[in-house]
């Protein structure tokens, strides 16, 4: 399903995928060729571009189809990548979309400096638009992802987590980048307050979706699938929602053992295996994909009011697509 579903995506796609890459090779223009490098080694890594797409289709959906919802939609991309630029730096991440972390190969500092270049070029970008309501919705974006990352560093380790604790970080660090998009695509058509609105929690329902999907791959698809090397949330202290819940269920003996697994300084492998097998037994796993379908449905359903047309069914698609995607 999930390869059919990616497939369509795709083939309708294409075209725009084609002309986004071009416009972010075009605006990215650094005066050094080192920040080319850095940005270049993560932007140009095999990303889906699914936050410009959002931004382009939610636009269309609102009738607008000029040709500048692709310009504009790069701005999304670049500040997707310089949070994650910033993310594997703070994480001492090793790998990146199967490649290695940009740190590895250039220092941090150099590294941090080329996320912050790609966070002012989206700003230069949307200042240009000259239009308040967008550039007020960017520097949302930009404060809320910068605060949900400081949640969640100030967070690691913790063992008593809750549940809405962890919704407030995904909200965040994820959600609010896609739901900016949605909505930015809505005010540059122009459209009634009641679309940008629907938009708005499309791109919000879909982004809890799509990090809770993120979250459960990350015990559930193997390194050569998820690009990276899973466990990275349990090595890093960082618990997530089928941590959050199994824990919350497990009898005492099992949650003295698991706390002392995630609280472990060295990885093990084996007792990671052991460790997914506790979130099956307490239904984290289960759990977490009933809440991330729900976000789908309700993403979904902020749609009704708009007229059938291929950008309301690629949106739907791409729904699907957030929890059913094996990478």
């Amino acid at each position: 399903m999930t390869k059919g579903l990616k497939q369509r995506i795709i083939e309708q796609v294409a075209e725009d995928l084609e002309k986004v890459e071009i416009a972010l090779e075009h605006h990215l223009n650094p005066n050094l060729e080192l920040v080319r490098q850095i940005a270049s080694h993560l932007l140009f890594s095999g990303g889906k571009r699914l936050r410009p797409l959002l931004m382009i289709h939610s636009a269309r959906l609102c009738g607008y189809n000029t040709g500048f919802e692709i310009q504009f939609s790069i701005i999304f991309e670049y500040l997707h990548a310089a949070s994650l630029l910033h993310d594997d730096v703070v994480d001492e991440a090793d790998i990146r979309r199967g490649k290695k972390a940009a740190h590895t190969k250039w220092s941090a500092p150099k590294v941090v400096l080329t996320g912050d270049f790609l966070m002012a070029r989206a700003l230069d970008i949307a200042a240009k638009i000259k239009e308040p309501d967008i550039i007020s919705v960017i520097a949302k974006i930009t404060r809320d992802m910068s605060q949900g990352e400081i949640d969640q560093l100030t967070k690691k380790g913790r063992l008593d987590l809750s549940e809405e604790e962890y919704l407030e970080v995904i909200k965040r660090k994820t959600a609010v980048l896609l739901q900016g998009g949605c909505q930015c695509g809505a005010i540059l058509a122009k459209a009634q307050k009641e679309k940008e609105k629907a938009l708005n929690q499309y791109g919000f329902h879909l982004g809890m979706a799509f990090q809770m999907a993120d979250d459960l791959l990350d015990y559930t698809a193997s390194a050569k699938d998820l690009g990276k090397n899973p466990g990275a949330d349990m090595r890093e202290g960082k618990l997530t929602l089928p941590m959050i819940h199994s824990l919350a269920n497990a009898e005492p003996d099992d949650k003295k053992w698991m706390q002392d697994a995630i609280a472990a300084t060295k990885f093990n492998p084996e007792q990671f295996e052991k460790l997914k097998e506790k979130l099956y037994k307490y239904k984290g796993i289960e759990y977490t994909k009933d809440r991330a379908r729900e976000h789908v449905k309700k993403a979904k359903a902020c749609l009704d009011g708009f007229g059938d047309c291929q950008s309301k069914q690629l949106l739907c698609l791409i729904a699907d697509y957030s929890i059913e995607r094996k990478v």
